[in-house]
């Protein structure tokens, strides 16, 4: 659906280029458009699309998504979020994920914010290129994750080591919590390690899509750069097994 009401250069080459895609334009008063979209900050332009299907865990296990040269990695990176209920700190998490070449977005079902037109919207689009699985039971994912090898990495403000201190040269999935509780006790207890940001301020945290944002782009650095240029710490325990 597009304005009657905007008439610009911009406006109609996007309904050309929804015309050679197949794709029915229509256009609407604004006034109409503000109604479909339940907002007035839609520029004019309004898509109705098919509900989105999600995916499960099987299937970001299967196989990785498909990556262009510059994001090809050896390992495969998830993110799973416990409970995140403002749908912009879930729109920003997914557009991060996106953009340091996250494999899989994990979701749990209850409990927290729907992939909804303003996650779309706040994610910048990217909502439509991550893939996404939905979980009835986010411990029991993690659980089925550990059993395919992948490191299950929980964010804390009370955890160790710094998350600059951890090589995630690894097949791993990050869990962030909910905004101001952090991760529930069973989940946290599921993860293999729980990593912290130190702050240097008076405040103790950062606010869960910075967060998600600064441990993201520190695994993508290490991931891209050669095994033996990575700077690992002075004197770091081994790790213990999956589930310790």
């Amino acid at each position: 659906m597009l304005s009657r009401e905007r008439g610009d250069a911009k406006l109609e080459r996007l309904a050309q280029l929804c015309r050679d895609a197949g794709v029915r334009v229509n256009l609407e008063s604004r006034d109409h458009i503000t109604r479909m979209a339940r907002t007035d900050a839609h520029q004019g332009v309004l898509a109705l699309v098919r509900e989105r299907a999600f995916l499960t865990i099987e299937d970001l296990l299967a196989s990785q998504s498909n990556k262009d040269d510059a994001r090809s990695l050896d390992h495969r990176f998830f993110l799973a979020l416990d409970g995140i209920e403002d749908p912009h700190n879930l729109g920003a998490l997914i557009r991060t994920a996106d953009g340091a070449g996250v494999d899989g977005v994990i979701l749990p079902e209850r409990r927290a914010a729907p992939v909804t037109a303003i996650v779309a919207k706040t994610s910048a689009g990217a909502s439509e290129h991550v893939r996404i699985a939905r979980v009835t039971n986010l411990v029991r994912a993690l659980e089925q994750m550990k059993k395919a090898n992948v490191w299950v990495l929980g964010l804390d403000e009370r955890g160790t080591p710094d998350y600059t201190d951890f090589d995630f040269c690894t097949d791993c999935v990050l869990v962030l919590g909910r905004e101001g509780a952090g991760l529930h006790d069973l989940v946290k207890k599921t993860c293999d390690h729980l990593l912290r940001i130190p702050m240097a301020g008076q405040v103790s945290s950062l606010n869960v899509s910075v967060a998600g944002a600064v441990v993201m782009y520190e695994a993508m650095r290490q991931r891209r750069q050669p095994a033996q240029a990575i700077a690992k710490p002075a004197a770091k325990k081994p790790r213990k097994g999956l589930g310790s």
